[in-house]
């Protein structure tokens, strides 16, 4: 029994130790194991007697507990990476089909994948169809000709093909773009052959009738070039028989003497005198048949930046006059009205009236008679602008000159009316002016500055009774005034 007993103890210890002693992993990838024991297996080898355990035996005792059940895993909060087929590496037998099938579908998915995308890298993204149409006023005015109009329906059929082809194919499968000179190209990311295989018959069409157009119009662009070749051997032809003009000699503008005299020392050195400051008060000159004295602070105004005044244009106008009669040879026949004439003549406040001048110019005040004057000048001063009327009696004209180009038609109708009021009062007649013609002198020297209006004014005087064109400009300015300055305080106009 002892054998036995020992045998026993020495025989299931062995195979507890064998069987049992070992812990046994759960296939799920949980983070908590679970530990259990299998149910104790019995060798065939052994007898059935010794199969027979005692009631109180180890083994006995554990079988009667019930197969321990695997609890369902709690799920597990954090980041897993799902596999579509299949555990990758199994390490476990029972699995290891299902590992074999998935990585297989696996690596076939890769397989078909990779080529895919490197086909889809080589094809373009589909593009809109873009169509330019003219607006309906821009082809009426740029097709004119019917060769034009044909090209223009070529295109319009073309541009329908394409929309056919568009509706044909699937807009992902295929792109249809419209290039210039209404050329079209059709690109496709699946199949190019399918869609051209189709549009190359009407495309062909497209472009014949295309073709045949533009020869027609080299044609008429050929005709045109020989048309222009024509005419310009025809122009050159012309020239050739035109006699040859000679070639004119430059003339170079001769300056009158006389008004350009120049100053001596001695006429400089009498007109400082007259400015300086010591003669302000000092009346250097009277004109008796005027009755006009110069101070020393009216002949300021000759100075270089002043306005002229009233007493010195009044005075150089009455020296005009004395010129005029020493060598009416010379000059012409003129009369010369003060600058109080106008104001006479068109009152601001009461307007037109004749009545108030009638009396200035009867002959025996004047010594001779205001008709058989050439040209008579009238001053009119614009509050701080000085301007010139001549009624050219010479020429049957009105004129107006203004330094700074300026127009006035009222002076124009005002002297008018006054030549005919004047005639008829000095002669009894009725003269007829509707034929003369009123000028505004355009071509004239004009002032650069705010302050030489009526230095201008005198030179044109000044010039028209000499019988010349008014050939100075801003420059004589400064040389005018003081020969001005020089003529009146010699009270000599030369």
């Amino acid at each position: 029994m002892g054998a036995l007993a020992g045998n026993r103890k020495r025989g299931g210890d062995e195979y507890f130790n064998s069987n049992f002693n070992h812990k046994k992993k759960s296939p799920y990838p949980i983070f908590i194991d679970f530990q259990f024991f299998k149910k104790p297996k019995f060798s065939l080898s052994q007898s059935p007697e010794k199969a027979i355990l005692p009631h109180n035996s180890t083994v006995s005792r554990i079988s009667r507990y019930p197969e321990p059940k695997i609890p369902f895993p709690r799920a597990v909060h954090a980041p897993v990476r799902h596999i579509k087929f299949g555990l990758p590496g199994s390490k476990h037998k029972q699995d290891s089909a299902k590992s074999d099938m998935g990585n297989f579908l696996s690596s076939r998915f890769s397989n078909v994948k990779r080529p895919a995308w490197d086909a889809l890298s080589h094809f373009k993204k589909e593009k809109e169809v873009i169509f330019v149409e003219d607006d309906e006023k821009k082809e009426k005015g740029m097709v004119t000709d019917d060769l034009r109009v044909e090209e223009v329906e070529i295109i319009e059929k073309a541009k329908n093909s394409v929309e056919e082809e568009k509706h044909f194919q699937p807009s992902s499968s295929s792109a249809v773009t419209e290039l210039n000179n209404g050329s079209l190209r059709v690109e496709s990311s699946l199949d190019m052959s399918s869609l051209r295989k189709i549009s190359d018959v009407q495309d062909l069409e497209v472009y014949k009738k295309l073709l045949e157009s533009a020869e027609r119009r080299n044609s008429k662009l050929k005709e045109l070039d020989f048309q222009i070749e024509l005419n310009e051997k025809r122009k050159a032809g012309l020239e050739a028989l035109r006699p040859e003009k000679e070639p004119e000699e430059e003339q170079v503008e001769v300056l009158p003497p006389e008004p350009f005299i120049p100053i001596t020392e001695e006429e400089m050195t009498l007109v400082s005198r007259a400015f300086s400051v010591k003669n302000w008060r000092k009346i250097l000159v009277s004109h008796q048949n005027s009755s006009i004295d110069i101070r020393g602070e009216v002949l300021q105004c000759l100075k270089p930046g002043a306005w002229l005044n009233d007493e010195v244009i009044n005075l150089y106008l009455e020296l005009l006059k004395e010129r005029e009669n020493r060598d009416p040879k010379k000059f012409l026949k003129c009369h010369f009205f003060n600058t109080f004439f106008y104001k006479k003549l068109v009152n601001p406040e009461s307007g037109y009236n004749y009545k108030a001048v009638k009396r200035w110019t009867s002959q025996r005040k004047l010594g001779y008679c205001l008709l058989d004057c050439d040209k008579i000048f009238v001053p009119i001063h614009k509050e701080i602008h000085w301007c010139l009327a001549v009624i050219n009696k010479k020429d049957q004209k009105f004129q107006y000159l203004d330094s700074l180009k300026g127009k006035d038609p009222n002076v124009m109708r005002a002297l008018a009316k006054y030549f005919v009021e004047e005639v008829k009062d000095k002669s009894g007649k009725n003269i007829d002016i509707s034929s003369w013609e009123q000028e505004y002198v355009e071509d004239l020297p004009a002032q650069e500055n705010g302050f030489d209006c009526g230095m201008f004014m005198l030179k044109y005087i000044d010039f028209y009774s000499r019988g010349l064109r008014l050939c100075f400009n801003q420059e004589h300015m400064p040389y005018f005034r003081l020969r001005t300055a020089k003529e009146i305080l010699n009270l000599r106009a030369d």
